[in-house]
C-alpha cells in the first residue's frame, strides 16, 4: 500500500514557467543586458535544471566572448541575476499571477484526509516555494508537508535523483511505497532513478517530453481521484530499476 506523494512544484503543482521566464528577463533587463528570452529559447532552456545553472549554460553557449560584467566575474553576475529573477518572480506570486494547477488542492486534501503523508521534491529555491505555497495555502502551508527537499537541500539538480532520494530517506519509506508527481522529462528520469512510479501533467513547456516511462499522463489532476491513483498504482511496472549510486 503507498502511503505517501511527492509532488515537484515549477509546472506540476503550478504553471509557474511563464512567470519564470518574464522575471529572468525583468533581471537581464535590471542589470542593463540585451539578452532576451522568448518561449522557444527559455523551453530549451528548460532541459537545464536551477535557475542559476540555466544562466550559466545561456552564458557560456551564446555569450561566451563575454568574461566579465561590471567587474563581477560570472558566479557574482549569475547570483545578482538570481537574486533580481527571484524577487520579481516572487512579486509576481504575490499579484496574483500565479496559480496551482486544477485539482491540485483537492487531491491533497483527499490525501491527507485519507492519512497519506505529502512531500515536496523540487529544484527550485525555498524562496520560491514559500511564495507559491502560502498564497495559495495560508500562512500555515509549511505544516502540510511531512518533508521538503529543495535547492537548498539537494545541490544535484534534476535528472539525478538526490532530492528524491533525500524524500524516502525523510519519510523513512521505500520508493514501492510513494508516488511521484512530475511535469518534465528531468522530473521523470529523477523519480525513475529513485525507483518511483510517476503520473506526469505535462504543460506547455513540456508537452514535446518523454513520457513513455511514467504511470500515467494526464492534462492536469482535475478529474483524479485518490480511487485513479490506487488502481493505477496496482499496475504492475516490472521495469522500474533500482537506484545504484554513481
Amino acid at each position: 500500500m503507498w502511503q505517501a506523494l511527492i509532488f515537484d512544484v515549477d509546472g506540476t503543482l503550478a504553471d509557474t514557467e511563464h512567470a519564470h521566464l518574464v522575471a529572468f528577463n525583468h533581471a537581464f533587463a535590471q542589470e542593463g543586458l540585451d539578452w532576451h528570452w522568448d518561449e522557444a529559447l527559455y523551453t530549451q532552456l528548460l532541459e537545464i535544471s536551477g535557475g542559476k545553472e540555466r544562466i550559466r549554460h545561456y552564458w557560456q553557449q551564446r555569450h561566451s566572448d563575454i568574461k566579465d560584467i561590471d567587474g563581477a566575474g560570472l558566479p557574482d553576475t549569475i547570483d545578482r541575476l538570481h537574486l533580481l529573477k527571484t524577487a520579481a518572480y516572487e512579486q509576481a506570486v504575490n499579484d496574483g499571477l500565479v496559480r496551482l494547477r486544477p485539482g491540485v488542492l483537492r487531491l491533497m486534501d483527499e490525501a491527507t484526509q485519507a492519512g497519506l503523508r505529502l512531500a515536496i521534491a523540487t529544484t527550485t529555491s525555498p524562496v520560491n516555494i514559500a511564495a507559491l505555497l502560502r498564497r495559495a495555502i495560508g500562512s500555515d502551508w509549511r505544516s502540510h508537508f511531512v518533508a521538503i527537499g529543495d535547492a537548498s537541500t539537494a545541490p544535484l539538480k534534476k535528472p539525478h535523483p538526490q532530492v528524491y532520494l533525500q524524500m524516502l530517506e525523510a519519510l523513512k519509506l521505500p520508493a514501492s511505497e510513494c508516488l511521484a508527481f512530475e511535469d518534465s522529462s528531468n522530473g521523470l528520469q529523477a523519480a525513475w532513478a529513485a525507483g518511483l512510479r510517476t503520473l506526469i501533467t505535462p504543460n506547455t513547456f513540456t508537452a514535446h517530453h518523454d513520457f513513455s516511462r511514467a504511470l500515467r499522463v494526464v492534462p492536469d489532476l482535475s478529474a483524479v481521484h485518490l480511487a485513479h491513483l490506487q488502481a493505477w498504482y496496482q499496475e504492475p511496472i516490472s521495469s522500474i530499476p533500482p537506484f545504484s549510486k554513481p
